[in-house]
């Protein structure tokens, strides 16, 4: 690598989707910026015991890459977490975070320090770089920056869907695609890995506003994400109530210990009625009205 080569690391944790996993890889060393030598990338992959042998495919394809296995239990944001904890062991100029379902364009990363770079020549205010995402086929804008929704629900926000040339300033959002600088992790730190699965991507930009950081959606769209579908999860209608509500409490809806903390956290003083509202909608029908 070049002398003046930014020292990039790349965490990200998987969890049997190696054929995906494989392909996010394989786009993120395909990246311009990588194979030219500009960029000193180093990647932590936390497989949270896959079945399917992605680790010894990670390793077949990738030997640089480093993999921490995890027993099942860690989930995304306890996976993250833990691949965050082992690169700050390390000098870095970056973080990235990237979801092993997301494709990265060829030039993503050269878009996202540049935009990176941009912003610091007319500020010195830490700051968080969002990527955006869509879908393959549809062309619909999957995950990226987000604002919060207008009205009462501090809990709601909806993406920001930059078309300009610009950083468009947002309110928190998706971890699929995200560009930390050093400086903005030593004051931020990690995730907490009180959240179970979901929401910490969230609570993280959040608590660095709070600490003035800015979060910023870069220009333009950085690579291609299928959005969750809604079908078999406490969302899905044609699921009987008390499947529903099995599901809103598992670790991939809404468990109660980090919506707890999530909502008193982020709401307010009135964070009791921000907490019940989600679990009593979905008992009276009313969920995502």
């Amino acid at each position: 690598m070049g002398k003046h080569s930014k020292c990039l690391y790349v965490v990200m944790t998987c969890f049997n989707r190696k054929s995906q996993t494989l392909a996010c890889l394989e786009a993120l060393f395909n990246n311009a910026v990588v194979r030219s030598g500009e960029v000193d990338i180093h990647v932590v992959v936390v497989d949270d015991g896959s079945t399917d042998g992605s680790s010894e495919a990670i390793l077949g394809a990738h030997p640089t890459v480093q993999v921490i296995r995890g027993d099942g239990n860690l989930y995304w944001c306890r996976g993250m977490h833990r691949a965050i904890e082992e690169a700050q062991k390390h000098h870095f100029d970056y973080l990235l975070w990237l979801n092993d379902d997301t494709l990265l364009f060829e030039d993503a990363l050269g878009r996202l320090l540049l935009c990176d770079a941009n912003l610091l020549a007319n500020s010195n205010k830490p700051r968080l770089i969002v990527g955006s995402t869509h879908d393959k086929t549809s062309g619909i804008l999957s995950y990226g920056g987000q604002v919060r929704s207008p009205g009462l629900r501090r809990t709601r926000f909806q993406l920001l869907e930059n078309k300009s040339s610009q950083p468009v300033r947002c309110d928190t959002m998706t971890g699929n695609i995200v560009l930390v600088p050093a400086s903005t992790q030593s004051l931020v730190g990690n995730l907490d890995p009180t959240f179970e699965h979901a929401m910490g991507d969230t609570d993280y930009a959040l608590r660095a506003v709070r600490l003035g950081v800015e979060v910023w959606a870069a220009p333009g769209v950085h690579g291609t994400c299928s959005d969750n579908p809604a079908e078999n999860t406490f969302m899905d209608a044609k699921l009987p109530l008390s499947a529903r509500l099995k599901l809103i409490l598992g670790r991939k809806g809404l468990p109660w210990r980090s919506w707890l903390v999530f909502t008193q956290r982020h709401t307010g003083i009135f964070w009791p009625l921000y907490f019940l509202w989600p679990y009593l909608s979905l008992i009276l029908g009313r969920y995502g009205r």
